[in-house]
């Protein structure tokens, strides 16, 4: 199976950074350095990243920003609708909401490999069974787990459990 082509972001008003602030401000917050450092490393490039991920990236980069502070701030982003949390079997991982279509994902237990896809036919399905149960879905999540095609051609097909 070839992989799908990244989604293209949507035109939005005002930047990832913007709604955090106001986000903030309205919790009588305020957007401190360190979680502008975070928002626009994070906004810079759509990934699906976990925590541990983020803070490896921030010190690659050069940022210096506390682990407490990049937990702290991943959990206001979520309650602020910029990112999606993703429980995955084996991990957390995050994603842009924000600015990005409705999508669903494939997760690869073996390589932990993420992969976004759009089918019409799910949202449909989701509006019928919503309808059905006189449900206003606002939306959903569907992930597949199981071996993407790199893990599963690695794999030795010679192996006895796998012939069972």
């Amino acid at each position: 199976m070839a992989d799908s082509a990244p989604l293209e972001p949507l035109v939005e008003q005002g930047s990832a950074e913007e709604k955090f602030r106001e986000f903030l401000e309205i919790r009588g917050e305020k957007l401190t350095e360190p979680r502008r450092v975070l928002v626009r490393h994070i906004f810079d490039s759509h990934k699906h990243f976990d925590a541990d991920e983020l803070v490896a990236d921030l010190r690659t980069a050069g940022r210096r920003v506390s682990r407490a502070t990049v937990y702290r701030t991943l959990r206001l982003l979520v309650e602020a609708g910029l990112l999606r949390e993703l429980r995955l079997t084996n991990r957390t991982a995050y994603e842009h909401d924000f600015g990005y279509p409705s999508h669903d994902h494939m997760h690869c237990t073996e390589c932990n490999r993420v992969i976004e896809f759009r089918n019409d036919e799910i949202r449909r399905l989701r509006e019928a069974i919503s309808t059905e149960h006189g449900f206003r879905a606002s939306a959903h999540r569907f992930v597949i787990t199981g071996v993407c095609p790199a893990c599963s051609r690695a794999r030795s097909p010679r192996r006895r459990l796998d012939l069972i």
